[in-house]
């Protein structure tokens, strides 16, 4: 991609750049733009779930399973019809329990999986990443390695799973180069155990701890040297006040899981999402107002500001 030669400094990711990093053409059925898992909607919180599969659908993905919780799992199913709609098992209180019996095939098929998106429960997010990375730790045993040649799914982590990181960081090997972290500002804090002083240092570092491409707040950064053709920082050029929404974040997380679905590098998923989303909020500000514009109405801009960014 453009940009390569000073890797130490960020990249601003512009129109131009995005013209010149395209994605993957789509192919001739939904099988080849890739399927997205949601593993999140509590029983309270089924609308995160639900804004950030729209929004992999918007993106361009062409299969979509939500994994929320079995009380509200029918209501998605008919808001979204265009989605797989499973009901995983929950507390009395609506939180997803750390029991993947119900979705294991659709994580075998699923080309990335997203978790995180209304998840309620901090202490059994971490019990579901505990159980994602035990099964994905037996999977790769059993079958010598990564024999069907694509290493497993990309793995997309937002919102509470974020915070679990932390305490299964010796644990990740299984997820390491395939992990795209979305988090705000307060949970790359969290990520840290220390405040963000200073962004691109600081982001750098959990993509480094992590193994993974990280997009916070404008800032995309990847482990130094991964792609030799690909910088390390990107910064994005756009974005309005008007984002900081509820719901927002699944947006965003949702965006780049799709495109992360389609065949986009974890890197160029990151900052095509991240742009897309910044450029959502420009237009919704520039039709609506600055503020008062609603997550579910940045799903629907995807289709044309791609469209845009690629001619």
């Amino acid at each position: 991609m453009p940009g390569r030669a000073d890797s130490h400094a960020a990249i601003l990711v512009t129109p131009s750049l995005l013209r010149q990093w395209p994605l993957p053409a789509p192919g001739q059925d939904k099988y080849s733009r890739g399927s997205v898992l949601v593993v999140g909607g509590a029983r309270a919180t089924p609308g995160a779930a639900l804004l950030a599969g729209t929004t992999a659908l918007r993106a361009g993905a062409g299969k979509l399973t939500l994994a929320v919780a079995g009380s509200v799992a029918v209501q998605l199913g008919v808001a979204l019809p265009e989605c797989g709609s499973i009901g995983l098992p929950e507390t009395d209180s609506g939180s997803i329990k750390p029991e993947l019996a119900r979705i294991s095939p659709y994580l075998d098929e699923a080309d990335t999986v997203l978790v995180g998106p209304g998840l309620d429960d901090p202490d059994l997010a971490g019990q579901l990443l505990a159980a994602l990375l035990e099964r994905e730790s037996a999977r790769g045993d059993q079958s010598g390695g990564d024999s069907d040649g694509r290493g497993g799914p990309a793995v997309v982590l937002d919102a509470f799973a974020l915070a679990a990181l932390v305490t299964l960081e010796d644990q990740l090997e299984p997820w390491r180069g395939r992990l795209i972290l979305t988090p705000n500002r307060k949970e790359a804090a969290l990520l840290l155990g220390r405040d963000v002083d200073d962004p691109e240092k600081d982001l750098a570092e959990i993509s480094a701890r992590f193994g993974a491409v990280v997009t916070c707040q404008g800032l995309i950064t990847q482990p130094p040297g991964r792609d030799p053709e690909e910088p390390d920082l990107w910064k994005i050029t756009t974005g309005y006040g008007g984002l900081g929404t509820s719901g927002s974040g699944d947006v965003l997380a949702g965006a780049i899981a799709g495109l992360r679905a389609r065949g986009a590098s974890s890197a160029q998923a990151a900052c095509w999402g991240t742009h897309l989303h910044a450029a959502a909020g420009d237009r919704l500000a520039s039709r609506l107002g600055p503020l008062g514009f609603l997550a579910r109405e940045l799903a629907d801009e995807l289709p044309a500001l791609m469209l845009e960014s690629s001619v």
